[in-house]
């Protein structure tokens, strides 16, 4: 997986330095910029026909290319819609490369999504000028992610690229939800509770194995790894045979769960997993419940690499070489903001973010 990753990382450098899509953080880049213009007047556009409110809630997902994504983020919209009646609602990407394959139709119909600074400009045009924003993270944990969307809302706070009206600035009300897990005891035991009561059954005939994304190590930020162990800890209270494994968190890969699960004597039965991530995406239909085997040997079996993951296999073949009832009926592909109570936690900090002070979006907001 991590030849998939590096390549999606090659092209996504490629596509930003070509055609500044809606992710370009670079501030030396002109304003004149002809997509720019266009991709602005795109969401200037929408919000202006669609503004019922004075306030509006951002909410900022990582992105997807996947219909069942799609589907997921349609139904979360709809659902904060009806949750908060006061407030328009709109859906932003932060990621270029999501952005990009959504528009050219990868997997699904075409589909316009624009990174949050657009909404956020869009939301201080004349003729617009909402009294509150509250920009939503739908990130699991707060860590990189996260911190792009503290920093998306610090550059419209101050006026980064000086378009826009500082009397506006002044007195606009901002609000920031944070994370699923961002708290380390509240949010991560809440989490736990609803997740045993959703899989309960499926812990009683076997391992229950959540599969999030993880910081790698050196991006590891605020530390917000940790979170995926305290959850393991957590939902170990209700059923041992839950687990919590990662795509990048150092000492915490799939081959990590199953060195715990041996520990522990847990040597064969059923490995249900599940994408950890607020939608099943690419890593959930490919890292997690992909065909991709091509690391298995069947005289040598797998080698891992320096880190000790075992790259080019998926959690639904590396559990099934290694003896366990791991396929595709044990795949349960469902991401959390298709489960709602779990999508419920979300809106819990949508709601605090609201009924909060106006937001000291650096202090108040990074984890300790």
């Amino acid at each position: 997986m991590k030849k998939i990753k590096s390549l999606m990382i090659a092209m996504m450098a490629i596509c930003m330095a070509v055609c500044f899509t809606s992710c370009n953080d670079d501030k030396d880049e002109p304003k004149n910029n002809a997509n720019y213009v266009v991709y602005q007047n795109a969401v200037n556009n929408t919000v202006k026909s669609q503004k019922k409110h004075d306030k509006v809630i951002l909410l900022v997902a990582f992105g997807s290319t996947w219909e069942q994504a799609f589907d997921a983020f349609d139904t979360t919209v709809d659902a904060y819609k009806k949750a908060f009646p006061g407030y328009d609602v709109f859906l932003s990407f932060s990621s270029a490369i999501c952005i990009n394959r959504a528009a050219a139709g990868e997997n699904v119909a075409p589909r316009n999504f624009y990174a949050p600074p657009f909404w956020l400009t869009a939301f201080a045009q004349a003729g617009v000028r909402y009294s509150e924003i509250v920009v939503q993270s739908l990130q699991v944990i707060p860590g990189e992610e996260y911190t792009r969307v503290i920093n998306y809302i610090k550059d419209f706070a101050n006026n980064s690229n000086g378009d826009i009206d500082d009397n506006y600035l002044a007195n606009v009300t901002l609000k920031l939800g944070v994370p699923l897990l961002q708290d380390a005891v509240s949010d991560v035991n809440l989490v736990a509770e609803e997740l045993n009561k959703i899989y309960s059954d499926k812990a009683s005939e076997g391992v229950v194995a959540f599969m999030g994304h993880g910081n790698p190590d050196s991006y590891d930020t605020y530390k917000a790894n940790v979170r995926y162990t305290q959850l393991e800890v957590a939902l170990q209270k209700f059923n041992k045979n839950y687990f919590v494994g990662t795509v990048d968190m150092m000492d915490n890969f799939k081959t990590d769960v199953y060195e715990r699960m041996q520990a522990v004597g847990i040597t064969s039965g059923k490995v249900y997993c599940h994408p950890l991530m607020s939608i099943d995406g690419d890593h959930g239909h490919n890292d997690m419940a992909g065909d991709d085997d091509d690391n298995w040997d069947d005289e040598k079996g797998f080698t891992p690499n320096d880190e000790g993951e075992v790259e080019d296999t998926s959690w639904k073949m590396y559990f099934s070489h290694l003896g366990y009832v791991c396929n595709n009926e044990t795949m349960i592909e469902k991401g959390l903001l298709e489960l709602p109570s779990i999508r419920q936690v979300w809106m819990i900090h949508t709601q605090n973010a609201i009924d909060g002070a106006p937001l000291d979006y650096y202090h108040s907001k990074n984890p300790e």
